[in-house]
C-alpha cells in the first residue's frame, strides 16, 4: 500500500465534519437547541449526519462509476456495482431518524466491501483502502452514536 495523497487525507477528514457536527448535537441539547434556532432543522441530530450521509453514499457511487470506466473491458458488472450506494440511499434512508442512520450504516459497510472489490480488480488506487477504512470506521460510529440517542 502507498501512502494516501495530502489532499485526498486533508479532503476525506473534511468531509468527516457533518457527521462529528451531528454526533455533537446529539451529545450535547443545548448545542442541538441552538443549531435549531440559528441553522435550521437540517444541521440537527440526527438530521444532518442522516442526509450527508445520503449525499456521501450518492457521491461514492460516482466515484466508483468513475473507477468502473477505468476498466478498458468495460465490464458492465462495474458499472452496475457502482450505482448500488446511490440506490441504496434512495430506498432505504426515508424511516426517520434512528432508523435512516442505521441504513446509512449498512450502506456504509456495503460501500467499504464494494471499496474493496474495485482496488482488488485494480479499479481503485492502491492507497485507497488506506483512506478508506478510518473513514469509514468514523462514520459509522458517529452514525452509530447519533442512532443511539436519537
Amino acid at each position: 500500500m502507498r501512502a494516501v495523497p495530502l489532499p485526498a487525507a486533508l479532503f476525506g477528514a473534511a468531509g468527516l465534519l457533518p457527521f462529528l457536527w451531528g454526533l455533537a448535537c446529539a451529545l450535547v441539547p443545548a448545542l442541538n437547541d441552538w443549531a435549531y434556532l440559528s441553522l435550521g432543522g437540517r444541521f440537527t441530530a440526527p438530521y444532518v449526519a442522516v442526509f450527508y450521509g445520503v449525499v456521501i453514499l450518492c457521491f461514492m457511487s460516482g466515484v466508483l462509476w468513475g473507477f468502473a470506466a477505468r476498466d478498458a473491458g468495460a465490464q458492465w458488472h462495474w458499472y452496475a456495482l457502482s450505482v448500488l450506494p446511490a440506490l441504496w440511499a434512495f430506498f432505504f434512508t426515508g424511516g426517520g431518524g434512528a432508523d435512516a442512520a442505521r441504513a446509512v450504516i449498512a450502506g456504509f459497510l456495503a460501500l467499504l466491501l464494494l471499496d474493496w472489490l474495485y482496488q482488488r480488480a485494480g479499479l481503485a488506487p492502491g492507497w485507497w483502502m488506506t483512506l478508506r477504512i478510518p473513514l469509514t470506521a468514523i462514520v459509522t460510529i458517529s452514525l452509530g452514536l447519533v442512532a443511539a440517542l436519537a
